[in-house]
């Protein structure tokens, strides 16, 4: 019995008698690992040596699940080298990782159609780990600004601008958002009413936490 990880079985029968044969994937594997940064995953690995090697397709499941029981989605491809005696390495961004735990793996395919499932890795993506409101940039500014948010947990979020007199100016969000870091613009050319030079405040609501901060507008 072969179980080596690396070969696909294939083969035919003759009068009751199995003859297979198996084809070894011609890929040498040297590293795999994933790593969460400040607001990706960043999959990297390495091979010694490769020979007919067509592809490596990406592949990502939720932790939510039992780890017997992964439900793996494909989500990028990379190239592969085709055939080479030269160290390749290789590297795949996460841009919209899930949060919380998640698991990553290679399915490594050649031009034949056989492949080799490497082992997985395991992911904890918690980039956001409490309620802030940035300072909106540029400040002063004329005629628009950026202002930044981030939540740790999902949460009903309310983004608003008033002026010093306490009258509301501008509806930013008002919506229910999950867990990350939002950018919102906010433009003085798009409002219908006229929005003078001065000091107004920007206040974020999300659950029970409430921060205001100052911006300044120039005409």
């Amino acid at each position: 019995m072969n179980t080596d990880g690396s070969v696909v079985r294939d083969g035919w029968y003759v009068d009751d008698i199995g003859i297979i044969i198996y084809q070894i994937i011609p890929v040498e594997m040297l590293s795999f690992s994933a790593k969460a940064t400040s607001d990706n995953v960043l999959l990297s690995w390495a091979t010694a040596s490769e020979m007919n090697n067509q592809m490596f397709e990406v592949q990502r499941a939720n932790g939510n699940n039992s780890e017997n029981n992964l439900d793996w989605k494909t989500i990028g491809y990379v190239e592969g080298k085709g055939t080479t005696t030269e160290r390749s390495d290789y590297s795949f961004n996460d841009g919209s990782p899930i949060i919380g735990i998640s698991y990553y793996r290679l399915k490594q395919i050649d031009f034949d159609g056989a492949f080799r499932i490497l082992n997985a890795e395991m992911v904890d993506f918690n980039p956001v780990k409490e309620f802030t409101l940035e300072q909106n940039y540029p400040n002063p500014f004329n005629p628009s600004t950026t202002i930044n948010y981030s939540i740790p947990t999902a949460a009903k979020v309310s983004l608003k601008v008033y002026n010093l007199l306490g009258s509301e100016v501008a509806v930013l969000v008002d919506e229910f958002k999950e867990p990350g870091n939002y950018s919102v613009e906010f433009s003085t050319e798009k409002l219908r009413n006229n929005v003078g030079s001065g000091v107004y405040i920007y206040t974020l609501k999300a659950g029970a936490f409430t921060q205001t901060r100052k911006m300044v507008v120039l005409k």
